[in-house]
């Protein structure tokens, strides 16, 4: 059986009295391609934080990898939704990659062989070997993504969390920074943010459907209606990016799993949440 990656028991959490997360529970096994979804101020960037041990379950236990998110977190590569660069100031695309060394419990962040070697494979996965020496703030706003990447990879982490990663893409580029990701997802975990429905259940496996409650679904399962249920009426159409077809409301939703299970239940309105969700 293969070990768990991240688990929520009985979850709760919440803003100024206004619940954003009710009595989730969740299991995620690793290896795989996941993706997470849900209406804004639904808890995606909550679930997130609580991840990465930033904010703590009001009600409820968080434990990734078996330990607190806070103990676990040298496992856990993060790419952050928006990533602000003062475009004056000449930080090179080895040095931004060399930061995702700095949180470890090592001396890795300062030049050393192994510092050196762990930046050297990280831009080679992500194809930017050629940009080391390139000023960050100068790249194309697709180059900027890949070195995120690899700066997240550095640290050579079982966990890798990304927010919204193709919010900022070329169409034109988007494509193989998602042949990356499932390049990827063949090695390690990796669970990304997105509200580009009909593109994650097209390229992930599994989807983590958030809304104060939070559901594990096989991507196939995710239909019209279950979209519907989420985010309302207005915004359940799904695409299909492989033929650029449009799914209606044809099919019930799915409670089957692939990896894992879910149990969460809870209300189905969304509130706003102090977040970039």
């Amino acid at each position: 059986m293969s070990a768990l990656v991240f688990e929520l028991r009985s979850v709760s959490f919440g803003y100024d009295r206004r619940p954003v997360l009710e009595n989730a529970n969740l299991e995620v096994v690793e290896g795989g391609f996941i993706s997470i979804i849900g209406p804004n101020g639904g808890g995606k960037s909550t679930l997130l934080k609580l991840l990465l041990g930033l904010i703590e379950p009001q009600k409820g236990t968080v434990r990734v990898f078996g330990q607190k998110p806070q103990d676990g977190r040298d496992r856990i590569g993060y790419m952050p939704q928006f990533h602000r660069v003062d475009p004056h100031f000449p930080i090179t695309v080895e040095e931004v990659v060399r930061l995702g060394l700095l949180s470890r419990r090592t001396r890795l962040g300062w030049p050393s062989r192994r510092g050196n070697e762990a930046v050297d494979r990280a831009l080679h996965t992500v194809g930017c070997d050629h940009l080391r020496s390139e000023t960050f703030a100068g790249l194309s706003g697709g180059q900027r993504q890949l070195v995120l990447i690899a700066r997240a990879l550095v640290g050579e982490p079982r966990l890798l969390l990304l927010d919204e990663p193709t919010a900022n893409l070329d169409p034109a580029v988007e494509g193989s920074f998602h042949d990356l990701l499932r390049s990827l997802a063949e090695e390690i975990t990796i669970c990304l943010v997105s509200h580009d429905v009909g593109l994650v259940t097209a390229q992930t496996e599994q989807v983590i459907c958030v809304n104060r409650a939070v559901e594990l679904h096989p991507a196939h399962a995710v239909s019209g209606d279950l979209v519907a249920a989420m985010f309302g009426a207005d915004h359940a159409r799904l695409v299909d990016h492989s033929h650029g077809h449009s799914h209606g409301h044809s099919h019930g939703h799915s409670h089957g799993h692939s990896h894992g299970h879910s149990h969460g239940h809870g209300h189905e309105h969304p509130h706003e949440e102090h977040s970039d969700d």
